[in-house]
């Protein structure tokens, strides 16, 4: 029986196995630096522009390139009509004294025109850097404006799952109140039928969060479930701002749009400079080598002959290409001129809106939401004791919610403001 005893308890034992459910993933709690370091490195759309930019330095290597030499073969010697006194009759032989004649050419580009190519490719890999920057900016932006959005979603659905639980712990005392004859059924039932907003409200609190988490995984481009994928961080307000003028001094400094646009000057004047120097004529040195016994010279059989040639920049002068990147640098100052009036134009509207939110916050901390705890506490024990009506009950419980409520949405807006001054200046200050 001793040998048998395994035998008969295997099949309990894989039963037990497998009606045993397979552990759950933990969750995935990020911080707003983890959350940003997967965005740098998983966004496609980030990843595609910075492929971009390592195109620009490949164009450095074409524009410094020296032009490639020629080799050229030619022949001389050839007869054009037969020789009736060559030793061998009056046949027609005429490669009899052709002679190959091996040569080679090489342009020679004056005026710096490779240093010139090259510095306005780099200056262009620059504008291509500042532009992948300030595409990454804007994408940041909207980054933490889902992670605010998802941390102000779980704020809600904390305070949504706590008031439900506060109305459940209502609902237990009018049942004992109603028992002891001190409530009447009407009553009970009036505070019963109102759970019914407090379970809407948080299944929509879910739905928002569910949501929120779901943007949030597709800008990260990341396949994690949402029921494993959450965010932490805090959800509150700074009350010090810095002067508006420290904005923008750090604006000017830091926007990558204006370094683009004064880097786009730049490079509009070497092309300038570039496009005068073509207009200039480069050489083209050739030397030759042939071996031609016929001289009369016996020892004349090897030649080595050399040519310039230089066009005659008569017609051409690329004088439209001048006249092009002349206009070009006017252009590019405009265009620089303007971005740095919507830099002051960003971090204005964006300082004046985070002053704005914190105008209404100070008041919110320091006094509206003790007012609407104490307001609720107040009324629900005079209503416990019978010393406050059903529908004063009612209205401590709204206005509880909505000054919380207002709160967390302010919280919110200034988080969102915070990442708009952040976007305006060009990194972030405010975190």
């Amino acid at each position: 029986m001793k040998h048998w005893f395994p035998f008969l308890f295997a099949p309990v034992v894989a039963a037990l196995l497998i009606l045993t459910p397979a552990p759950v993933p933990a969750q995935q709690s990020l911080t707003w630096d983890q959350v940003k370091a997967k965005f740098e490195t998983a966004n496609p759309t980030l990843q595609a522009d910075e492929i971009s930019v390592q195109e620009t330095k490949a164009e450095q290597i074409t524009a410094f390139l020296r032009p490639n030499p020629t080799i050229g073969l030619s022949t001389d010697g050839i007869q054009i009509a037969p020789h009736t006194t060559y030793p061998y009759g009056s046949h027609w032989l005429p490669l009899t004294g052709a002679q190959l004649v091996p040569s080679i050419s090489y342009l020679h580009e004056r005026e710096h025109k490779r240093e010139l190519r090259l510095q306005s490719a780099q200056q262009g890999t620059e504008i291509a850097t500042a532009q992948h920057l300030d595409l990454e900016r804007n994408l940041l932006f909207d980054l933490r404006s889902l992670f605010i959005q998802t941390l102000e979603a779980k704020a809600v659905l904390s305070l949504t799952r706590e008031e439900l639980d506060y109305y459940d712990h209502i609902i237990a005392i009018s049942q004992a109140r109603y028992k002891d004859g001190d409530l009447a059924q009407i009553d009970l039932d009036r505070i019963e039928l109102l759970r019914v907003q407090y379970e809407s409200d948080l299944q929509t609190a879910e739905v928002n969060l569910r949501t929120a988490k779901i943007q949030l995984l597709q800008l990260l481009d990341d396949k994690t479930p949402v029921d494993q994928f959450d965010v932490q961080g805090p959800f509150d307000f700074a009350d010090q701002l810095e002067p508006l003028e420290t904005f923008r001094q750090i604006g000017l400094e830091n926007r990558p749009d204006l370094k683009a646009a004064l880097e786009a000057v730049q490079q509009a004047d070497t092309n300038h400079k570039l496009a005068n120097a073509n207009g200039s004529a480069d050489p083209t040195f050739g030397t030759w080598y042939s071996y031609n016994p016929a001289f009369n010279n016996p020892f004349g059989r090897y030649t080595v002959g050399a040519n310039v040639s230089v066009p005659l920049r008569i017609f051409d002068r690329n004088q439209g290409e001048k006249q092009r990147t002349q206009l070009d640098i006017g252009r590019n100052l405009q265009v620089s001129e303007a971005t740095r009036a919507q830099v002051f134009g960003d971090v204005d509207s964006s300082y004046a809106q985070v002053n704005s939110d914190l105008i209404l916050l100070r008041p919110y901390k320091n006094k509206y939401l003790a007012q609407a705890v104490h307001v609720r506490e107040a009324v629900t024990y005079a209503y416990q004791h019978g010393g406050a009506s059903l529908m004063d009950f009612f209205n401590a419980q709204s206005d509880y919610r909505t000054v919380q409520l207002a709160y967390m949405q302010l919280i919110g807006s200034y988080l969102t403001a915070a990442g708009q001054l952040n976007l305006a200046v060009g990194r972030e200050v405010i975190q």
